[in-house]
């Protein structure tokens, strides 16, 4: 469902944009304020691809950050992204036997959601190393399936 979701918020922020960038009141030289000085503490907050990236920097006098924190995607992709590695898995583990192709179907349930992992941009599907736990009602491992990098 939020594949579709975001499906939907892009077909209309194509169609916002399209608006904005012909209105003369945003699109207009003088619209921009110049601060003036060095601002101590800024936020900001930028939609993207992946998800909502927010962005909070603290400056000393000199305009040297002190402080930063960011709020990337991948963070709040990360509850969805566990749902559905555990329905991945859940459709594969039957009475603890696992099924071939388990560390596929996790790799396919996280990358949907685009984190921002080195190895989600830089490692093709199927060659990225990984390990799968399986654990029974105890918390008692059970199993470990364990793939190894694949080197390119």
């Amino acid at each position: 469902a939020l594949n579709w979701a975001r499906v939907v918020e892009i077909v209309y922020i194509a169609e916002r944009i399209n608006e904005l960038v012909k209105d003369k009141e945003i699109t207009d030289k003088k619209v921009r304020t110049i601060p003036e000085g060095i601002v101590g503490e800024g936020v900001g907050c930028v939609e993207a691809p992946r998800g909502t990236l927010f962005h909070h920097y603290i400056a000393d006098e000199q305009g040297i950050a002190k402080k930063v924190n960011f709020i990337v995607a991948t963070t709040q992709n990360n509850g969805p992204i566990c749902m559905s590695i555990k329905k991945a898995a859940q459709r594969v583990i039957k009475n603890f036997k696992v099924e071939d192709g388990l560390l596929n179907l996790i790799e396919v349930a996280f990358r949907a959601y685009d984190p921002c992992l080195a190895c989600a941009s830089h490692c093709l599907p199927g060659h990225m190393a990984m390990k799968a736990n399986i654990y029974n009602s105890d918390k008692k491992l059970i199993n470990e399936i364990i793939r190894k990098e694949k080197v390119r």
